[in-house]
């Protein structure tokens, strides 16, 4: 409901459709940004299972390899989240972080589906699930922010 609450102007009508904000689809903005963090966390279990966990000296050293469209729209959704949060503190419009986390996953969903991960090659996978921490990171953060879960398994 905070959520719901936030991610509108405080001078905008609000419409609360209770089914909605109840609904486990990615219609529903809160479940959606919620399913990109389990999605990561869930990338990270798997690597770990497979005998193949994250290597942070790896992944910062090769950044350079995230150089799909995708993984390029995620990266720079990233960079914007301090500026972001600034400047919706700094004009009292929350709804700003609400939107930002929502194109934030809706970026992360795409390099999801568009990019293997568990691929063979340690640097590259290590890189890509760097990009996954990071996504991970930020979107907790920003869910804290809006005083909603960030939860590791759906």
């Amino acid at each position: 409901t905070r959520f719901f609450l936030a991610a509108r102007r405080a001078d905008s009508q609000l419409t609360f459709d209770i089914d909605l904000a109840r609904s486990q689809s990615n219609d529903n903005p809160v479940y959606y940004i919620q399913y990109a963090h389990a999605r990561v966390c869930s990338m990270l279990r798997k690597a770990e299972e497979a005998g193949q966990p994250f290597d942070h000296s790896i992944a910062t050293a090769h950044l350079a390899l995230l150089d799909s469209d995708q993984e390029k729209a995620v990266l720079n959704r990233l960079a914007r989240y301090p500026e972001v949060v600034e400047h919706a503190a700094k004009n009292r419009e929350p709804q700003q972080v609400a939107q930002y986390l929502l194109d934030l996953a809706g970026d992360f969903h795409t390099c999801y589906n568009a990019v293997k991960v568990m691929v063979d090659d340690d640097t590259l996978r290590n890189t890509r699930l760097a990009l996954g921490l990071a996504t991970r990171q930020v979107l907790r953060n920003g869910l804290d922010l809006m005083g909603v879960s960030a939860p590791e398994e759906m």
